[in-house]
């Protein structure tokens, strides 16, 4: 069939496929396109540059631990690749997986043949070896951050237990504060506080939800850190103030903070301390106690700090055995002389010389990784793409969050005075309809925005873009060891010094552990 015919018989369909349509607004011709590459997600092009510049994509690619025999097998591209867009998506299920398959943009700028399908996902997951593929991932979680640690930090430790619905690996009843008797899976995380960046998870049956089942896991971050990489401060509630997990910790002498839970013993160390005077300003209503306590099964005494807070009115708030409740005592209000006040309190343990209103700043800042944490369940699928088998939920659990840690920091470049989470940042760069056409071997993708800060996107994304590519150059120049990566990274720190460190920051700065 020659040219001619063929182009009479395109513009036979495009007159059929166009339709009229009575509107409002009146007649309208609608055009069907079945053949045109397009995507919901257009400005996702800008953050894939970020992952091929920079070596972070082709590193994970070429690192995974995934091999076929059969020559019909997906790639590892299009394996990683598949997975990437879908959590990038906001997906928390293999079974979403297949919505990718409509993206015609994205996928052939990652370099993939085709997105592959929820199944072949899953197998692929499974010949990856276990010990092998966990250490892929953690290598890669701290090639993201370990450039960042040179400046003083605080490293945030967690445990999250996410309920479960099938028969998976590890699926055990145990403590679940949301669904009591609900088994579940414990998810136990390491933070770097400030930029929100995970430097490590793991993923535990249900009733592995205790600190001595976090303890390996930190003390191997630790361990594998340099002396002048070392957090200033780990910090933790009371599911971590125990012997168990300081003892090492002093042997190493970190530095830690982390809040006691309301037994009987702190109680009864509390009421020795309510009718005193002399209690220290600990900021924001706060005020606080210093001393010293040994509790059973402590080796030795250590320093604690009571924190306290007034209730007025009529209250009475009492903990419960677990310490997660507020403990309150009543007493008369002089001041008033009208009605009672009742005192909410927690009670720090350390080995830090910080002064009282530092330390109630520094465990107030803690609730920033209660967001992160937050962020992570709600806005990336943290605890999704579950499995009958344990071992692919590890590997999920690190992905997850080895992705969040790269757009992270992608949406730190674009936004550098502010930190935002997924559910702003990615209707603001990553939402738009993207195009994708051909045209004498150039590829051009046409933008058109679906929100109103397209052209504060725009402007964002293409300065991230001249960044890179002048990083590219400079690094081409230099003919060092420094990678695109590091220069990245090291424009990070520039510009949020610039900016000023946060308040905390500050306080952990020429601090020597305590003694005695």
């Amino acid at each position: 069939m020659g040219e001619a015919k063929l182009k009479r018989l395109r513009d036979e369909e495009t007159l059929v496929e166009c339709v009229g349509l009575q509107t409002m607004a009146g007649r309208v011709q609608v055009r069907w396109e079945s053949e045109s590459a397009a995507t919901p997600m257009g400005q996702l092009a800008y953050f894939i540059e970020f992952l091929n510049l920079s070596g972070l994509w082709s590193r994970w690619v070429e690192g995974c631990p995934l091999s076929y025999t059969s020559p019909n097998a997906p790639s590892k591209a299009e394996v990683l690749g598949t997975w990437m867009l879908s959590v990038l998506s906001g997906h928390k299920r293999y079974a979403h997986v297949t919505a990718m398959r409509c993206d015609g943009v994205n996928p052939g700028l990652l370099g993939m043949g085709k997105v592959i399908s929820e199944d072949a996902l899953r197998n692929a997951l499974k010949r990856i070896p276990q010990v092998e593929g966990c250490a892929w991932l953690d290598g890669h979680l701290s090639e993201c951050v370990a450039p960042l640690l040179d400046v003083p930090w605080i490293l945030d430790i967690d445990t999250t237990v996410k309920p479960l619905y099938g028969k998976q690996e590890g699926a055990v009843i145990s403590y679940n504060p949301k669904k009591p008797g609900r088994p579940s899976h414990s998810y136990h995380t390491y933070l770097m506080a400030g930029l929100r960046l995970v430097i490590g998870a793991e993923v535990h049956a249900g009733n592995e939800h205790t600190s001595k089942h976090t303890q390996p896991g930190l003390l191997k971050i630790l361990d594998d850190l340099s002396p002048g990489k070392r957090p200033k401060l780990v910090r933790g509630d009371c599911g971590f103030g125990n012997d168990g997990m300081m003892k090492p910790l002093e042997e190493r002498s970190q530095r830690y903070l982390f809040k006691l839970k309301l037994t009987k013993n702190v109680k009864r160390y509390i009421g020795k301390l309510f009718g005193q005077s002399d209690w220290s300003d600990a900021g924001q209503g706060w005020e606080g106690k210093d001393g010293e306590l040994a509790l059973t099964g402590w080796d030795s005494s250590r320093r604690v700090v009571v924190l306290r807070r007034p209730f007025k009115g009529e209250v009475v708030v009492e903990g419960d055995d677990n310490g997660q409740q507020l403990l309150a005592f009543v007493q008369s209000d002089r001041k008033d002389g009208k009605g009672l006040t009742g005192y909410e309190y927690a009670v720090l343990v350390t080995n830090t010389d910080h002064e009282i209103l530092a330390l109630g700043q520094l465990y107030r800042d803690r609730a920033d990784a209660e967001n992160a944490f937050d962020e992570l369940k709600n806005q990336w699928g943290w605890g999704g793409f579950t499995t009958h088998d344990l071992h692919r939920c590890q590997l999920a659990a690190r992905t997850v969050a080895l992705i969040y840690n790269w757009w992270s920091l992608f949406v730190r470049l674009a936004n550098p005075k502010a930190r935002l989470e997924a559910i702003t940042s990615r209707p603001w760069l990553m939402s738009s309809v993207g195009r994708r056409t051909e045209h004498a071997g150039q590829t051009t993708i046409t933008l058109t925005g679906l929100h109103a800060h397209f052209d504060k996107a725009r402007a964002a994304l293409m300065r991230v873009s001249a960044l890179l590519q002048g990083w590219v150059n400079q690094a081409a120049e230099q003919l060092n060891s420094n990678t695109v990566w590091n220069l990245v990274c090291d424009h990070l720190k520039r510009v949020l010094a610039g900016i000023g460190p946060p308040p905390t920051r500050r306080l952990l700065e020429n601090q020597p552990v305590a003694t005695g």
